[in-house]
């Protein structure tokens, strides 16, 4: 086995991941909520204590202090793992939108772009590991979009500004697992060098880092690059997590606006019908209507809903 990008291995795991997910659709899409429910946990479940039955497989097994090191989670995908299974069970809509947006973006690009599997020099002894790697990345993209085909869970675009702020407290509960790792001795302890932003998949917490941590670099405001006060004054050094705050909601919102019209479609053009209805009234209701007027609005703003709206309003005088 040896996956790099767009070679023999790299699409039989693709389509392996692919198709496993659709016979899954197809296996309970005539299955009743309860069913699909229990599966589709069962699968988050499943990951959750895969993530720590790993240890028992190269490289955890062979290497201490990696297994100290990523027995926490440390990084989006591994906090969704943890997360996921709760979100799930939970009533909350924002959470389970969150799992959605959040679950098929970022499995999706993990297994389009196998960076970990990759980065291995021996990837037939670990090759346990790798299939750890796709069970994992495809069950947080699966499980998600499953919930929405089976109506498990309804989008709402006018959710969406949640999504950003759930990401900013995942990335909040990352940072305080990698602070517990470092405090108590599970990864190096940050040294006098502050500008270190440690090793290891942190998704960025610490600063931006390759290509990716550069352009999101840009959507930063420059008081988040520098450090404010003290002996350090003026040096840069992005703020931990707040540097991320302007990326997340600039990025993530529209991303999740596009993704939404296409489940939510009927309920956006609902609103913005009325949206426009809205605005057009509070346009006219201070006009008296006579025939002159109603001949220069006519080819601005008022359509056949406006027209009969007027006719029923008892602030409007027809003429």
């Amino acid at each position: 086995m040896n996956i790099q990008m767009f070679n023999g291995w790299y699409f039989l795991m693709l389509f392996i991941c692919i198709g496993l997910v659709i016979g899954l659709y197809f296996i309970l899409k005539n299955r009743t909520q309860k069913t699909q429910k229990i599966v589709l946990f069962s699968l988050l479940l499943f990951g959750l204590i895969l993530h720590f039955l790993k240890f028992l497989i190269p490289p955890y097994s062979t290497d201490i202090d990696r297994l100290y090191r990523d027995s926490w989670f440390i990084n989006i995908c591994g906090a969704n793992i943890f997360l996921f299974p709760f979100f799930f069970l939970s009533k909350n809509e924002k959470a389970k939108d969150y799992m959605f947006y959040i679950g098929v973006l970022s499995g999706l690009i993990s297994i389009l772009y196998p960076m970990e599997p990759m980065a291995k020099v021996n990837q037939a002894a670990e090759w346990l590991d790798i299939v750890r790697f796709y069970y994992h990345h495809t069950m947080l993209w699966a499980v998600p979009l499953l919930m929405v085909v089976f109506k498990l869970h309804t989008i709402n675009y006018r959710r969406i500004l949640y999504v950003p702020t759930y990401l900013l407290a995942v990335m909040l509960f990352i940072m305080v697992n990698q602070v517990l790792q470092s405090e108590l001795g599970f990864i190096p302890l940050r040294g006098d060098d502050i500008f270190n932003i440690n090793y290891k998949n942190t998704s960025m917490i610490w600063g931006p880092s390759g290509p990716i941590g550069d352009f999101l670099a840009i959507f930063c405001p420059r008081f988040f690059k520098y450090i404010p006060v003290g002996d350090y004054a003026g040096q840069a050094k992005f703020w931990p997590w707040f540097w991320l705050i302007f990326p997340c909601y600039i990025l993530i919102t529209p991303i999740c606006f596009l993704i939404s019209l296409i489940l939510d479609y009927k309920r956006f053009k609902n609103d913005m019908i009325i949206i426009y209805n809205y605005i057009n009234i509070k346009i006219l209701k201070n006009y008296e209507i006579t025939d002159e007027g109603l001949k220069l609005y006519s080819e601005k703003i008022i359509n056949k809903k406006i027209d009969k709206i007027l006719k029923t309003h008892k602030n409007y005088v027809i003429k």
